[in-house]
């Protein structure tokens, strides 16, 4: 049988083709002219607009007898499909319409040459000689229901459009939806004439209502001047400042351009200002533009959409490189701030959860207040996660880590985000160590030093990692006459939850958080819920870093119900906590049962300080004060215990209340403050208690022991001596600015180290002498997981940090931390 083919040329490809498969003769192809150089889909859509307006459940088309020329010919075979309620034109022929069109057509000419083609006679009833859409014809009748409204736009979108005027211009509205479950017509309201109520801008799109009150959801807002916005920026002027791209997205811009050239051959050269549309592109070549650029750039996530949104080549440039960051503009304007002038500037606080690359309320809008500690006075009020809030950031961290980009990503790029996340915290450290000092108390200059500073090596030096973390060779015995090749491969875990302690919040947010990342895991983390606020401006700095959205969610809350559900969640596999031991333990005990997830802990120490009569004593007494006052002594390595060899003993005390007595105890904010607030209430309480118990069991409180009158949360450098080893301030931690020193005999080097030892915490340690024997000796026998010889507090983010015994297991900081964030697969080939 011999075939002439007719049609939009995309489409009679496709068949033609089809048809010589199956061994048909092609005579003639005779296709619908092209609108400038490029094929019209719209050649074969004709009816689906009127399918949209009138509201029809059921779609379809049909093949029929040639007639002539009206189109009444009798029906040789008719296919049918759902029309779903959000669906456009462009939807249902990408859907059904061309690949079920090319298998109608090649299915009737099979009928045909095999004598089976029937002839339907085509019933009158439903038939239309409507015509298309055009854009004077296509302006909304707001006087009818939300449902109409919504089949109006969309049986209208992309062309000609569904438009209103509104702010003395046409608006044209793009992306509708029924769907608004769970919206609240909340933000800014937008008059439309003739409407039944004000539209209202939001969060998630603009809200328009129907006569019937009902509302549906417009997501995308053409300006008179033809350019695309969301509609939920309609109010929010220009776009963000331009990005600067790199070499390697320079590269990536250039093969970008030159797909741009490919499908607008009229266009000599393809500059910023070239727009995609008015050089004549098609809605055929909006999808050939996203899979070309999909492929190019390694299955990155890109719609349709995204090119209507930006349809310039720079503003596509832009957007496609903020969507390789991890970036869509839309997560920074979405944050809603509390704002507070002090320490000469002004600091920008978000405070609801971040779930998702989003900042949204906690599940039934639950708050806490957070305090400040140097004056007792409300902050704000910050988010407080509830069961459901877990779920929701657990599951958008897994879907990050399974399907998102942070997996696809290579290890190298993956340490670039991670350089420009520290790149921003650094761009951003007055104003993390400004909210460190309100929400912490931490003294600003250590802050800016040790809080935030050491935050931003962590990453840095954990983004250096990230392409080097490798497996193994491993020869075995082989299988003859054949051969076997063994390797291991360091795979990340999944899904983390990491709980965190409130004396070095963002701090120890970045010590796990930067190994948990570079190793390629997905987070979820639960700040302490009295220091919520460093943890929630680095979540803001995750996304202008371009961190993927999913990959980083916090949860400020309390631990029995944010703690415990990420221990007990049987979708998060590693679990690393720091804080007590008792919770430790049931931590521990939860992830056991639940499904045996990975656990590393940082618990309690009651780490011990031996000083020796050798030692240099100016430096013994500088280090100290500072290992037991440093950030007020809320320090996890503090030094709990000092002894203090007998023949040193008076003159060591002597200095030491010398010190501690210059030390200036004020608002953390000044820069001569030494000694900052308590972190909370309660901790000052316990400290009080905890001094109380040690004079009533005979130490010598040599000065300090009680709060300081003024508003807040300060307590006195507190100094005890003549302290045995019975005593609850000699066995148990006060992680406040507490010296317990006890004596020991001139000497006894192995007495000592036994009393050190007598104790089940294991974090840290030092020794103080000059002798290097003797430090040797020592170092050897302290049962710590650090000892400091001749200083203290000396951490770094290469060396590795844990304790023994009950004060945890596993390492922050180092390679060593990389291990406890990945897995390790051992592969065996046989050739």
């Amino acid at each position: 049988m011999k075939i002439a083919v007719i049609g939009q040329s995309l489409f009679g490809q496709e068949v033609y083709c089809h048809l010589r498969k199956e061994g048909h003769e092609v005579v003639g192809v005779f296709t619908v002219p092209d609108k400038d150089g490029k094929a019209d889909p719209l050649g074969f859509t004709l009816l689906l607009p009127r399918t949209l307006i009138h509201g029809d459940k059921k779609g379809g088309f049909s093949i029929f007898w040639a007639d002539d020329g009206l189109d009444t010919g009798d029906l040789l075979l008719q296919k049918e499909c759902e029309v779903l309620p959000d669906d456009t034109v462009s939807t249902l022929y990408n859907r059904f319409l061309f690949p079920e069109g090319i298998k109608g057509m090649v299915q009737a000419v099979r009928l045909i040459a095999e004598g089976k083609a029937p002839r339907l006679p085509q019933p009158e009833e439903g038939a239309t000689y409507e015509g298309i859409q055009k854009k004077e014809t296509a302006k909304i009748n707001w006087d009818q229901p939300a449902e109409a409204i919504h089949n109006w736009i969309r049986g209208n979108d992309k062309v000609p459009g569904a438009w209103t005027e509104a702010c003395e211009q046409k608006l044209t509205f793009f992306n509708s939806t029924l769907n608004t479950s769970g919206l609240v017509p909340e933000g800014d309201a937008l008059p439309i004439p003739g409407a039944h109520r004000p539209g209202v801008v939001t969060k998630a799109g603009l809200i328009l209502f129907g006569n019937d009150d009902k509302m549906l959801l417009v997501k995308n807002i053409q300006l008179e001047d033809g350019k695309m916005i969301l509609a939920s920026n309609f109010f929010k002027g220009a776009a963000s400042s331009v990005l600067e791209l790199t070499e390697a997205e320079l590269v990536t811009a250039e093969a970008v351009r030159s797909v741009w050239q490919r499908i607008l051959p009229k266009v000599l050269e393809v500059e910023d200002s070239t727009d995609f549309f008015k050089s004549g592109a098609a809605s055929v070549d909006v999808v050939r533009l996203v899979e070309e650029v999909k492929e190019l750039c390694d299955g990155l996530e890109l719609e349709n959409e995204d090119v209507y949104m930006a349809s310039t080549f720079g503003d596509f440039i832009q957007l496609l490189v903020r969507k390789l960051r991890g970036d869509d503009e839309e997560g920074e304007c979405s944050i809603d701030y509390v704002e507070m002038a002090v320490n000469k500037r002004t600091v920008r606080m978000p405070h609801q959860l971040f779930i998702g690359g989003e900042f949204v309320d906690a599940e039934g809008a639950k708050t806490s207040e957070t305090i400040n500690p140097t004056d007792g006075s409300v902050i704000c009020q910050v988010s407080l996660a509830q069961v459901t809030d877990v779920d929701k950031a657990v599951a958008a961290a897994k879907d990050a880590f399974e399907n998102g980009r942070w997996g696809k990503i290579s290890a190298r790029d993956r340490g670039r985000l991670m350089y420009r996340l520290a790149d921003l915290m650094e761009q951003h450290q007055e104003e993390l160590a400004t909210i460190e000092a309100l929400d912490a108390g931490a003294v600003y200059t250590l802050a800016l030093k040790t809080h935030v500073g050491m935050s931003i090596q962590t990453f840095r030096y954990f983004a250096g990692w990230c392409d080097k973390i490798q497996g193994s060779t491993i020869p075995i015995n082989q299988a003859r006459p054949n051969r076997n090749l063994t390797l291991t491969r360091k795979e990340p875990v999944g899904v983390c939850g990491i709980i965190i302690p409130w004396n070095y919040p963002l701090m120890m947010l970045s010590w796990k958080t930067a190994a948990c990342l570079a190793a390629g895991n997905t987070v979820v983390i639960k700040p302490a819920q009295v220091t919520p606020l460093t943890a929630l401006k680095f979540a803001e700095l995750t996304l202008k870093a371009g961190i993927p959205k999913g990959v980083v969610n916090v949860l400020p809350g309390s631990g029995s119900l944010v703690g415990q559900r990420l221990s007990d969640h049987p979708d998060v596999r590693k679990i690393g906590f720091t804080g007590s031991t008792e919770v430790g333990k049931h931590i521990m005990k939860s992830c056991a049962i639940s499904n045996v997830k990975k656990v590393s802990l940082e618990l309690g120490g009651k780490s011990p300080l031996i000083i020796f009569a050798d030692c240099d004593l100016n430096k013994a007494v500088q280090m100290g004060m500072s290992s037991v006052f440093f950030n007020k002594g809320e320090n996890c390595i503090a030094a709990g215990r000092l002894f203090v060899e007998d023949s040193i003993h008076d003159e060591f005390v002597r200095r030491v209340v010398e010190e501690v007595r210059k030390m200036k105890v004020g608002n953390p904010l000044d820069r001569d403050t030494d000694h900052g607030p308590q972190n909370h209430h309660a901790h000052l309480v316990k400290l009080m208690e905890y001094c109380q118990h040690g004079v009533k069991e005979g130490a010598t409180l040599v000065c300090g022991g009680n709060q300081v009158p003024r508003p807040g949360f300060f307590f006195e450098p507190t100094v005890f001596t003549d302290v045995e080893d019975h005593m609850f301030i000699a066995k148990e931690e006060s992680f406040g600015p507490v010296m317990i020193i006890s004596r020991f005999a001139d000497g006894d080097l192995d007495a000592v180290l036994s009393r050190a030892n007598a104790t089940e915490f294991g974090l840290a340690s030092g020794v103080f002498t000059r002798d290097i024997n003797k430090a040797l000796y020592v170092s050897d026998k302290l049962q710590a997981g650090t000892v400091f010889v001749n200083t203290y507090n000396k951490t770094d983010v290469a060396a590795p940090f844990g304790g023994f015994k009950q004060s945890g297991f596993g390492k922050d900081l180092g390679e060593a931390a990389l291990n406890e964030y990945l897995r390790v697969k051992t592969v065996t080939f046989e050739y």
